[in-house]
């Protein structure tokens, strides 16, 4: 039995550039493992297998052959002291780890197993970030050995220079300090599942006391005062209109302590009971139940008359066939919501509101209303929060009492 490292030649590109691979040869029957690197053949030292000094990366790509072809050598002598007879394709399968241990190797699985999970936002946020991961490494796949705290850095700058990233079907994108953070948590929970998996030690985890610090960035939630609020109920928009079906939504979500517009839309009408509204959160399952508010009954009583599919108050996603396929479901909602602000933001027009107004600005409005009014306790009930370190650390952006009687003190005289 051997093992090597070659240029893997495909007949469809013959000039290049080639796969490194690790070919594994036992009674002349071959098996390969791609590193994930690719190289020019006149970079390429087919003698002494190595790559020629004159690639830019030449002295990393040499170390990581080093290390790949002893952790296969180790493996393979381990394999035929276990079993003998072994075949190379069971080799093969047996240095999965040594194949896998590249980062978008794993950033794919980590992807894929959203998707299959029915995580459509987070799939859908997490795709790009890694393309610019990629684009940042000019398209070369790296080790995890090799993802250091002086190449993160360089990652952050790379992003916070070029300011703007493209995106499949939209338009550049100014880049703020949260999406660079939101780039390089990726990252780092692409590496945890790494050495979660022994694909690598973790002595080469570059984030944390010894490595890359992330540090999430103050954000200025902003929500409606409670006249904003009233401008909207007071609001006359025509019955039956987009522009009023925006508006009930809206409202619905504040008068239920800003319940988040992916459960709104999944609400039934059996989850309305005893004049209770009984429903299980989406995000992290949290289950509970709060009385149905005057207002909100109003509201359900406009949509109450017409033909429910699936049951469901709102109509957003009764195009479904079934609500079973929860990635093709919160692919709908994602697309309803968008539709959902459009319209929104033109009510805030019509109603004299120079703020901002979404779908999720009703949650940040309960919040700003509540302020310090409600003990803290109540609003983690409220809000569903799994800890109340979440809780308190939403609501301090509408807490403002004690700062501001405190200014008052100083310059009040």
């Amino acid at each position: 039995m051997s093992v090597k490292v070659f240029l893997f030649k495909k007949k469809e590109s013959p000039d290049g550039p080639h796969a490194l691979t690790i070919r594994i040869t036992k009674d002349r029957r071959s098996s390969y493992i791609y590193i994930g690197h690719k190289l020019d053949e006149s970079q390429w030292d087919s003698k002494n297998q190595q790559v020629k000094k004159s690639h830019p990366n030449s002295k990393r790509l040499n170390n990581l052959l080093i290390q790949k072809l002893a952790e296969a050598s180790d493996r393979l002598l381990e394999m035929e002291t276990k079993k003998k007879g072994i075949s190379s394709k069971k080799v093969k399968e047996g240095l999965k780890s040594v194949s896998g241990n590249t980062f978008f190797k794993q950033a794919e699985i980590y992807l894929g197993n959203l998707k299959q999970n029915g995580n459509y936002n987070s799939y859908n946020a997490e795709v790009p970030r890694v393309v610019h991961f990629r684009d940042f490494l000019k398209g070369e796949d790296i080790s995890f050995e090799d993802i250091t705290p002086t190449l993160l850095q360089r990652y952050q700058s790379y992003l916070r220079d070029k300011r703007k990233i493209k995106q499949k079907g939209k338009a550049d994108k100014d880049i703020s300090e949260r999406t660079v953070v939101n780039h390089l948590i990726i990252i780092r929970t692409v590496f945890n599942r790494a050495i979660k998996d022994h694909l690598v030690d973790a002595k080469y985890y570059p984030f944390g006391h010894d490595g890359i610090k992330i540090r999430f960035p103050d954000s200025t939630k902003l929500g409606l005062t409670a006249e904003e609020i009233k401008k909207l109920e007071e609001l006359e928009l025509e019955s039956g209109s987009q522009l009023s079906h925006a508006r009930n939504l809206w409202l619905f979500s504040f008068y239920f302590a800003g319940v988040r517009v992916s459960d709104v839309l999944r609400l039934k009408w059996s989850d309305f009971q005893d004049d209770r509204l009984h429903y299980m959160m989406g995000k992290n399952a949290k289950g509970g139940s709060l009385k149905i508010p005057d207002k909100a009954l109003k509201i359900l009583h406009i949509y109450k008359g017409r033909e429910a599919k699936h049951d469901l108050v709102f109509p957003e996603l009764e195009v479904m066939d079934s609500l079973n396929n929860k990635y093709e479901v919160q692919r709908k909602i994602s697309y309803a919501v968008k539709q959902l602000d459009k319209y929104l933001k033109r009510v805030a027009v019509v109603a004299g509101i120079e703020k901002k107004v979404t779908m999720h600005i009703a949650r940040h409005s309960f919040g700003n209303i509540s302020g310090d009014r409600i003990p803290v306790q109540m609003l983690q009930k409220l809000y569903r929060h799994s800890s109340i370190t979440t809780t308190i650390g939403y609501q301090r952006n509408f807490i403002h009492k004690d700062a501001d009687e405190a200014l008052d003190a100083v310059v009040g005289f």
